[in-house]
């Protein structure tokens, strides 16, 4: 696996996609010109960190579609290596979770190494002008929703849509690790 060059840290831009969804569409950036906040959120569908926050990241994108604010799912795991990440799959995912955000599948891993994608779910939110201002975790407890404490991805949504900075710590995304393709040098 290549060193991360850490081209996507805050302030950066957001890096162009082209991506088949589970509806069998294509999406690239482009489709989502008419939102004011993009949050994209690197998933899959066998991670027990992901399905328990599905419920969660319906409810965000819910309560802020009125707003302008778009969730896109991508999946970057291997399905060779985990078949329960293959795109059949991540169709049943869609249907199961009754997902409201369109799911697409990176196949090809390009995605989630020029994102510099580290496990599922990891968090991107940009702002109007495509910039990174929020790369952190959804809540205080991904385990337990009864037991969250802080909405730190729903507080960098209001802030952004307020026009304002994000004015609390950053606190990483925890998951399963991204799970990449072998290749000849790995």
């Amino acid at each position: 696996m290549p060193v991360s060059n850490n081209i996507n840290n805050l302030g950066s831009h957001l890096i162009p996609f082209s991506l088949k969804g589970t509806d069998g569409k294509v999406y690239s950036q482009n489709n989502f010109d008419d939102k004011k906040i993009l949050v994209i959120i690197f998933m899959c569908n066998h991670c027990p960190y992901v399905k328990a926050v599905m419920e969660r990241l319906n409810a965000v994108q819910s309560k802020y579609e009125k707003d302008g604010v778009q969730l896109i799912g991508i999946n970057s795991n291997d399905p060779d290596s985990y078949p329960d990440d293959s795109f059949e799959n991540m169709i049943t995912f869609y249907s199961e979770y009754k997902m409201n955000f369109p799911y697409l599948c990176d196949d090809t891993q390009i995605a989630a190494r020029e994102y510099d994608a580290v496990c599922t779910p990891d968090l991107y939110v940009y702002d109007p002008k495509r910039i990174l201002r929020y790369r952190g975790r959804i809540d205080g407890n991904w385990k337990d929703e009864t037991k969250i404490t802080s909405k730190d991805l729903e507080k960098a949504i209001e802030l952004l849509l307020s026009d304002k900075d994000i004015d609390f710590p950053q606190i990483p995304s925890i998951g399963c690790s991204i799970k990449w393709i072998p290749t000849a040098n790995s």
